[in-house]
């Protein structure tokens, strides 16, 4: 396995030739910065400060095409790290010029700080002359340009994962209400993301407004919000535990107006889960 690695690592190296211009770009949300090297490592030009716009990618490139003329050098080669999303437009952009991608890991970017200067400093120049230096060792990944139907199915996995993480908080917070102010509900339904219990938490937000009903009370609540219902049975079970809640009973119409709030964010997370 070691030899292989080491195979891939030095076929990495190979492809960085004596005609390339090696550039590191530290990518920013604003303004990104861009150092040059040679395939030695030998620092080439002054820095670049460029804006996340189409005059300042252009401004990268022409300032490309000025190092590549002045030190003769016939291919380009530009790095930078996949962090956060700012890199993805700069990316696409350049692999529409022709010029090839690629992103470094960024952890170890952090790990090679010291080989410019031995020390851990941080600043927008000396991370992109770091990044440069990684490409030039071959300590890269290689960006592919992806079909639009892909990148359509990354938009909406992204998108699910955060309604998912979304609907489980909601879920996490509906269970902490539950037990802070009717922990018997388990008793009659034991999933509180089932329709019954949340019928029974739309209607009847907590014990005290259940104790003055009868069941059949309870029953037409069901009836008006769904189509298959618990039965006279669950309801008064419903009913004598509500009467015996060791629920709290102080705050109530805060702890009703939290629970209005996490059903509506509830139902929203569902349907955008649903239309995703």
């Amino acid at each position: 396995m070691k030899f292989k690695m080491q195979d891939k690592q030095n076929q990495l190296i190979e492809r960085i030739s004596d005609n390339h211009l090696v550039v590191g770009v530290d990518i920013a949300q604003q303004l990104h910065v861009a150092r040059a090297v040679n395939f030695r490592g030998i620092v080439v030009g002054d820095p670049l400060t460029f804006e996340n716009s189409e005059d300042g990618f252009a401004s990268l490139l022409k300032w490309i095409d000025k190092l590549q003329r002045l030190n003769k050098l016939e291919a380009a080669i530009v790095g930078m790290e996949p962090t956060g999303h700012y890199w993805i437009n700069l990316s696409k952009w350049l692999f529409k010029q022709g010029i090839e991608v690629v992103t470094v890991n960024p952890h170890l970017v952090k790990r090679n700080k010291e080989n410019r200067d031995n020390t851990q400093s941080k600043s927008d120049k000396k991370d992109a002359l770091v990044i440069a230096d990684m490409v030039k060792n071959g300590y890269y990944s290689f960006v592919r340009d992806t079909s639009e139907s892909f990148e359509i199915l990354r938009v909406l996995m992204s998108n699910r994962d955060v309604v998912v993480k979304r609907l489980v908080s909601t879920i996490n917070q509906l269970n902490r209400w539950v037990d802070i102010v009717f922990p018997e509900l388990r008793q009659v339904f034991k999933d509180i993301t089932g329709k019954g219990a949340i019928a029974t938490l739309r209607l009847f937000p907590s014990p005290m407004e259940l104790r003055s009903l009868k069941p059949d009370d309870v029953v037409s609540g069901w009836k008006s919000i769904m189509k298959r219902q618990p039965g006279l049975r669950k309801a008064q079970l419903l009913l004598q535990l509500a009467r015996k809640s060791v629920g709290t009973r102080q705050a109530l119409e805060a702890y009703k107006f939290h629970l209005e709030q996490l059903l509506e964010e509830y139902d929203l997370a569902v349907l955008q889960l649903e239309r995703v």
